[in-house]
């Protein structure tokens, strides 16, 4: 005798109310394993077709409710009542509780403050940008709970971002095709933020600015230069920046990345024996000079606190001020003579060729070098795992 219930209706749709929302989760949040796929092209795709599918299966379940529930015994029709809650928890997880843009949502409100009306403590690591005389700094902290700022320097539109899944901060314009763009938070492939413009719906690689599926894909973002220093060091050089304030919203969540800028993992898993060993969460320092990368291991140039180095073709010249947070990076070639640098007994900077004296910010304040500035080389503090998978052919500094 043929069922009269229809079984295969209401099971089909069941499965396309729910499988693609979950396996969409899977790959763009970072459980385990899911990073580690090469699925950058499915979860694009899939994100499009999910809510299609859902309402099939919606459809399916509603016809099939109204035609063939009445026909079930009792036991079956308790199955199918269960069944339908257990979609709605998962509906609830999928796009709510484990939804980037819910997890980490947009500032609501976005203020900022002078030095003197400052809120933010001058340990805070921060992001700055400057842009025709002004200055703006974005405390990491912050960042690294909404993982974007969109706002302006001065007349310069930006997209700051800070992923701390990888520790990657980078600045970009939002401008796409001559037209600013607004963007959300997607979620995370290889344990880097994934963002969306608004106009192509491209997916973007937050660590490079890579657009990796899409209508632009293969295309990059502009990087814009800024500083990953203390706020007190930022604010030494740029005493009339404006601090982005934190946002009273979400002091819960900003609280949960205290002392995120400043703790190591390998500093503090008692596990690891050997504290030299570079792990995945090993702090670098990195540059891309001419197209070559190169990383340093932030425990080494620590003790160091300057590094004299040539990428490529181009002298460099690494430090860490002493405050233990503050980088840099510039190309010490000047005059036609590649200088070298040690830190002197001062707490400054000495090249070794003139005898100048230079500050942390790559000026010369004495000798005959004096008023000389070093030309910038942007820096990147970033997790060895996420910067050996963006820039695979990258040098690494050995002693």
């Amino acid at each position: 005798m043929k069922n009269q219930t229809n079984p295969r209706l209401f099971w089909t749709g069941i499965i396309l109310l729910v499988i693609p929302g979950l396996i969409h989760a899977y790959l763009l949040m970072p459980f385990p394993g899911s990073q580690d796929l090469n699925a950058m092209t499915v979860s694009y795709y899939l994100e499009k077709i999910v809510w299609p599918l859902r309402v099939a299966g919606i459809a399916m379940v509603v016809w099939y409710l109204l035609k063939y529930y009445s026909k079930n015994t009792r036991s079956a029709k308790i199955v199918k009542a269960l069944v339908l809650l257990v979609c709605l928890g998962s509906f609830y997880y999928t796009d709510f509780e484990y939804k980037a843009s819910t997890m980490f949502e947009e500032p609501q409100t976005i203020k900022f403050a002078t030095a003197a009306d400052n809120k933010v403590p001058d340990n805070y690591v921060v992001i700055g940008v400057v842009n025709d005389g002004v200055a703006k700094a974005y405390p990491v902290d912050y960042l690294g709970y909404h993982h974007k700022v969109q706002d302006n320097v001065g007349s310069l539109p930006v997209l700051v971002t800070y992923c701390t899944m990888c520790r990657t901060g980078r600045v970009y314009s939002p401008i796409i095709n001559g037209k600013r763009q607004n963007f959300r938070l997607v979620g995370a492939r290889h344990y880097n933020a994934i963002i969306e413009d608004g106009d192509t719906k491209t997916w973007w690689y937050q660590a490079t600015g890579l657009a990796a599926a899409g209508k632009l894909k293969g295309q990059r973002l502009k990087e814009l230069p800024y500083e990953q220093a203390t706020l007190k060091s930022w604010l030494a050089n740029h005493p009339n920046s404006l601090i982005l304030q934190s946002d009273a919203h979400f002091v819960s969540d900003y609280n949960e990345l205290k002392n995120y800028d400043r703790i190591q993992y390998v500093d503090h898993d008692s596990t690891i024996k050997n504290k030299d060993t570079l792990m995945r969460k090993s702090w670098v320092l990195s540059v891309i000079v001419h197209g070559q990368a190169k990383a340093y291991d932030w425990r080494h140039l620590f003790k160091k606190r300057v590094l004299n180095d040539q990428v490529a073709v181009t002298p460099v010249l690494v430090t860490i001020e002493p405050d233990s947070l503050t980088h840099h990076a510039f190309n010490s070639y000047v005059n036609g003579k590649t200088l070298h640098f040690k830190a002197d007994t001062t707490g400054n900077l000495t090249d070794l060729e003139t005898a100048s004296t230079w500050d942390w910010d790559g000026l010369s304040t004495a000798g005959s070098l004096k008023g000389t500035q070093l030309t910038k080389i942007q820096a990147y503090q970033e997790y060895w795992h996420s910067w050996k998978h963006f820039h695979p052919n990258t040098l690494f500094w050995k002693e």
